[in-house]
């Protein structure tokens, strides 16, 4: 909408940051609480302790170590995961020196001031209580907990929102360098090239003329990656030794949509038929669910969103659901802001906005136990 009604009630900002701690604490209590009711009787050192699980331990073995380029080949294949959060973590060890305690402080802060800049972002184009039931959404996804996790997508999801705010309030320069932050920290964050790039066009089309700013905040973007692509180099030989890794040690490489449906759903039924109903829950089709949803959504939800929220979900969805060896659908469309953004649009009506929000809760909740009870989530 050209015109958004109504300001924010006063200290908007500190309210999200203090009811986004609280559930960082909550999280991490229930999942303490959980596992005890399962059986696992731990103290507060091994109830942290548990964080340090799927790729937590190599950001966090990043974060404590570095890089290394020979010796313990699982130590040595840690180069395909970026330096952007396990620096931030490092950083944070200067204070606290245990690396489980700084990762979890580290992704609680992010995760705090990331809901503080999605709000802002969404307020462009939203009145107060869309972006409220947005950011919702987004804090009661499956997966959720991955916030609090010692991985990278608190931090992701903060530099993401912050370069298109920027971007989006004519701060186009500080925009690119919180975008280069995004794609230092994923590879994903590359792509955040495609939305700055379309918002300089739009911009340019409707002024008659390119703003410099913008065209030098969009190719800002693209050096994190390079920066990335330096330290294979440095570590390694080989600027891009990472897709060797991510191809012989993951099965991973790009592929469409259409195979890693099909694999899944492969995958899925294989595993109801022999018993393993545990990979076919927590992992297959928590899998499928994120991927049909998400793309449902945004079919849905496209005529509303701006063009450069679309363009960016249709980019970053084709790279990451086309992976050859997707495990992490869930995780990776988490911190995709259109996802949340399609949700608040479908659910202006009262009884659809219950309904979706029973539901993700529900869905969150059991996502949550399979989590904890190791069952294949990543």
């Amino acid at each position: 909408p050209a015109a958004v009604p109504a300001a924010e009630p006063a200290h908007m900002s500190a309210r999200i940051f203090a009811a986004l701690l609280a559930l960082d604490l909550v999280l991490l209590l229930l999942t303490w609480c959980i596992r005890a009711l399962a059986g696992q009787s731990e103290t507060l050192t091994q109830a942290l302790e548990f964080w340090r699980c799927t790729d937590s331990r190599h950001y966090l073995d990043i974060a404590r170590d570095g890089y290394i380029a020979a010796g313990d080949p699982d130590r040595v294949v840690q180069l395909v995961f970026l330096p952007g959060y396990p620096l931030v973590v490092r950083a944070v060890m200067l204070l606290v020196p245990s690396d489980i305690c700084a990762g979890l402080l580290t992704s609680a802060l992010c995760f705090a001031g990331a809901g503080c800049v999605v709000y802002r972002l969404l307020r462009l184009d939203l009145p107060h209580r869309d972006a409220v039931r947005a950011l919702r959404f987004l804090v009661l996804a499956p997966g959720c907990f991955f916030f609090a996790a010692p991985m990278s997508e608190s931090l992701f999801l903060l530099l993401t929102a912050a370069a298109l705010y920027l971007a989006r309030t004519r701060r186009p320069i500080l925009g690119g360098l919180c975008g280069a932050g995004a794609a230092f920290t994923r590879s994903l964050g590359l792509l955040l090239f495609v939305p700055l790039l379309w918002e300089l066009v739009h911009d340019a089309v409707q002024r008659r003329r390119a703003d410099a700013r913008q065209v030098v905040g969009a190719l800002l973007v693209p050096l994190g990656f390079a920066a990335y692509c330096y330290i294979n180099w440095r570590v390694a030989g080989n600027p891009f030794q990472f897709l060797i890794y991510q191809r012989e040690h993951w099965n991973q490489r790009t592929g469409l949509f259409f195979s890693t449906a099909a694999y899944q759903t492969d995958y899925f039924l294989r595993s109801l038929t022999t018993g393993g109903w545990r990979d076919a829950l927590g992992l297959w089709l928590p899998n499928l669910i994120a991927c049909f949803a998400a793309l449902g959504l945004l079919a849905a939800a496209a005529p509303k969103l701006r063009a450069s929220q679309t363009a960016w979900f249709l980019a970053y969805y084709i790279v990451a659901v086309g992976a050859t060896w997707l495990l992490s659908a869930p995780r990776y469309l988490l911190v995709l802001l259109p996802v949340p953004l399609a949700l608040a649009q479908c659910t202006r009506k009262r009884t659809a906005n219950l309904v979706l929000t029973a539901l993700s809760t529900l869905a969150s909740f059991g996502y949550l136990i399979a989590f904890i009870l190791r069952w294949q989530v990543w």
